[in-house]
Parts: C-alpha cells; sequence; structure tokens
C-alpha cells in the first residue's frame, strides 16, 4: 500500500537502547488538533498518523475536514485519503495498517505524531483490540434491515442486548451499529463483553495530548466551522456523493443532512442547521469518550504554549532536549 511507504525526514534517529515516542492528540471536533499537530510535527521533525475513521476515504475531504494540501504539503500525512468511499475498512484493519507503518517509521526516527477524533482507531493502536467474532451473513441481514427499517430499529434492539455499549457507542454511525449486533447476534454475548482489559505491549512509548474546550466557544467554533466548509464547497461535493449515499462511510454528519435536502425531505437551511447540531452532538460523544481514558494529559486547546512546554519536558526527559529547545520559540511565534 503506497500510504504506508516511509518518507525520509529530518527527526533524529533512535540510538541504541531508546524507545521511540508516539505523540498522540485527541479531543472533539473542531478543537483545533490539525492544527496543534501539525506544529507539534514541524518542531519534532516528524511526521503525521491520521486516527479519524472518515478522513481514509477519498472524495469527502471537505465534509471529513481533512488537512489542506498546503498542510499536507508541510507535513507529510499517513493512512488519510487513500480508501474509495464503497471500500470496508474497520478499525481492527485501521490498527494493523498504522502498527505496520509506525514499525516502519519507528526503525529510523524518535517521534511520530498521530491525530484524530476516532477513539475506536485510537484504541486499536495504543491498547490493541479484542478478537471478536464475525459473521458476514448476519451483517448483510442486518444491512439490508437498516435499509428497510432504518438505524433506529437496529439502535433499538442494541440497547436491548447490550446497554452498556450502547450507551457510549457514536450512534449515528451504522457502520459501527451494524458491527455490535452482529457480534451479539452472532456469539449471543454483549459486544462490550469482548473489550479488552489488559492493554496490548507495544514497542513504543506513548504520550497522549488531549484538548478541551469551554462548551460556548467550542459550540461557535462548530457553527464556524460548518459555514466555512459550505463557503469551500461542501454542498457540491455531498452532491457528487449523492448516488453513493446508501454506502457505509457516507451515513456520516456532513453528508445525510445533505442527502436529506437533495431528496425534498428537508430545505437546505434546515439541513445546514442539523449539520451543526449533529456535528455538536458528535463533539459531546467523542468527548465522553475520551474522558474515559486514564493516560490522557488535558490541555485548554488555547494555549499551544503549554502544551509545548510539557512536550519539550518529555523529550529533556529522554535527553533529547537540546536540539528540541533550539527551535521551541521559533514554533510557537
Amino acid at each position: 500500500m503506497k500510504d504506508l511507504e516511509n518518507t525520509p525526514d529530518q527527526s533524529p534517529p533512535l540510538q541504541p537502547g531508546e524507545r521511540p515516542l508516539l505523540i498522540v492528540i485527541i479531543g472533539p471536533t473542531a478543537v483545533g488538533k490539525t492544527s496543534l499537530a501539525i506544529g507539534i510535527a514541524k518542531w519534532l521533525g516528524c511526521e503525521i498518523l491520521n486516527a479519524d475513521s472518515r478522513q481514509v476515504y477519498r472524495k469527502m475531504v471537505i465534509g471529513t475536514a481533512q488537512p489542506t494540501p498546503e498542510e499536507r504539503a508541510a507535513v507529510p500525512h499517513h493512512l488519510i485519503d487513500f480508501l474509495e468511499p464503497n471500500d470496508s475498512y474497520s478499525a481492527g484493519q485501521y490498527g494493523t495498517d498504522a502498527l505496520r507503518w509506525l514499525e516502519s517509521w519507528f526503525a529510523n526516527h524518535r517521534t511520530a505524531v498521530m491525530v484524530g477524533g476516532s477513539g475506536l482507531y485510537i484504541k486499536a493502536v495504543l491498547e490493541g483490540l479484542d478478537d471478536v467474532p464475525a459473521d458476514v451473513k448476519i451483517r448483510l441481514e442486518l444491512q439490508k434491515r437498516m435499509e428497510a427499517q432504518g438505524l433506529d430499529v437496529l439502535l433499538e434492539e442494541l440497547k436491548a442486548l447490550d446497554p452498556a455499549h450502547y450507551a457510549k457507542m457514536d450512534q449515528s454511525n451504522p457502520q459501527r451499529v451494524v458491527r455490535a449486533l452482529e457480534v451479539c447476534l452472532a456469539s449471543g454475548r454483549p459486544f462490550s463483553s469482548f473489550h479488552r482489559h489488559q492493554p496490548a505491549q507495544r514497542p513504543f512509548d506513548i504520550c497522549v495530548i488531549g484538548l478541551e474546550m469551554n462548551r460556548d466557544l467550542l459550540r461557535e467554533r462548530i457553527d464556524s466551522r460548518v459555514l466555512d466548509m459550505i463557503a469551500s464547497g461542501m454542498e457540491e461535493e455531498a452532491k457528487t456523493l449523492h448516488p453513493l449515499g446508501h454506502l457505509n462511510a457516507l451515513q456520516t454528519v456532513g453528508y445525510r443532512e445533505w442527502f436529506d435536502y437533495f431528496d425534498g425531505y428537508i430545505s437546505k437551511e434546515k439541513a445546514i442547521s442539523a449539520i451543526q447540531t449533529h456535528t455538536r452532538q458528535f463533539a459531546k460523544r467523542q468527548m465522553t469518550w475520551f474522558q474515559r481514558m486514564e493516560y490522557v494529559r488535558w490541555f485548554d486547546a488555547n494555549n499551544r504554549t503549554a502544551v509545548f512546554e510539557f512536550l519539550s519536558d518529555t523529550c529533556a526527559q529522554r535527553g533529547w532536549g537540546s536540539e528540541r529547545n533550539q527551535n521551541l520559540n521559533d514554533t510557537l511565534i
């Protein structure tokens, strides 16, 4: 896979006995993860691993807020914009691909940055996922039921079979709903019972930075970003994808609302308002997931200086401080 190829950078190589460091940037949508990740990667001279389950798809550039061509030119990104919307891709597959890239990258580099808001993708890399059963026949039956009866019917069934997972999952993601219900029906056990209790051992150290923001300010940022995306051509992008609207990849916030507008169910104004509302709801679910993670160092998203100072201290403790501190002030300007 071309996206997993190594690209040389200026990150210092590992010395004998050193363990590489994966810096992970998490937080709700629109909080500023991409900008911070690029700043950190440029400062450390490393590259970025995407951990957004929708940014892996091509043709969904605006609606998924993929990094711009200029941002990707400034710092190479991996596992982004490399699948077609009709390609099936799971968190388990992502974990395999991400760990493969990290193994190759860390063979010659000290640091890498992973950034994204998809909790299950991040868990797959940091902790590993349990080996859960799969039944393609049940999956296909559930997908047919969803098309005929709607997602809410499957959600109610999942709520009855696994209330714990239902309460914390992204209930607007049909692929996740179908997968969880598939496991429940195939195994006779709740999907949540397969969740790993003992994290997998990784050959690299992990530093997780969480970004948080005042709720009202984040709401304003989300609403404003939706309008900016529309000005950048979001409606036109959704229109080209409308014939593919039945695909799991497109059953997501920012596209479903446009499809309802194109199909005559709601007005354009209602579609835009719904995107803003659903995005805010999604951000709340993301924070609920991330706040359950025990090893996150949280920062105010507007205080980049505190993040860089923390990372500078982290690098210094590993004996990497001299070359990093030289350009810290330039990075913060």
